[in-house]
């Protein structure tokens, strides 16, 4: 899953790296290198590309765990917002980790209800871990029934 994200042109031309997936995708590390690709009239690292940075992963995470415990789902972010605390002049970097609280509450709730929005916070930093931008997103999460399409 790195290496195809790695390379997934729309991440690739931001200069979005994936740098890790934990082995059992309870997390994510991701680097945005400052380049000439995603820079902005202040010569700060352009804000869509750290919104785009932030996009995928809750939904890539939260997939992959469900899939694991053998629920299908349809997951996609509903809602998103960000906040530009200071201009990123330097690398970026955020990390997200799911715990199992988070996961045994998403699994309950699926079953009792067969869907949920969950609501997450992403804080991006610089190469000083200086805060440069927090992400806000709301994942709306649906259990599929049947058997899946081969």
């Amino acid at each position: 899953m790195k290496w195809l994200l790695r390379f997934y042109p729309p991440l690739l031309l931001q200069r979005i790296w994936v740098k890790k997936f934990e082995k059992d995708f309870t997390g994510v590390e991701v680097k945005i290198s400052k380049s000439i690709l995603n820079i902005n009239y202040n010569r700060s690292i352009f804000g869509g590309s750290i919104f785009s940075a932030t996009d995928a992963f809750h939904p890539i995470l939260f997939h992959e765990l469900l899939a694991g415990k053998g629920i299908r789902t349809l997951i996609w972010v509903k809602r998103s917002e960000i906040e530009f605390v200071k201009p990123a002049y330097k690398n970026l970097y955020f990390k997200i980790n799911i715990t199992e609280a988070e996961i045994l509450e998403i699994c309950t709730k699926l079953s009792e209800f067969g869907k949920l929005l969950q609501q997450n916070t992403i804080e991006v930093y610089d190469n000083e871990q200086q805060l440069c931008a927090v992400v806000r997103n709301e994942v709306y999460i649906r259990e599929l029934q049947g058997k899946p399409n081969n």
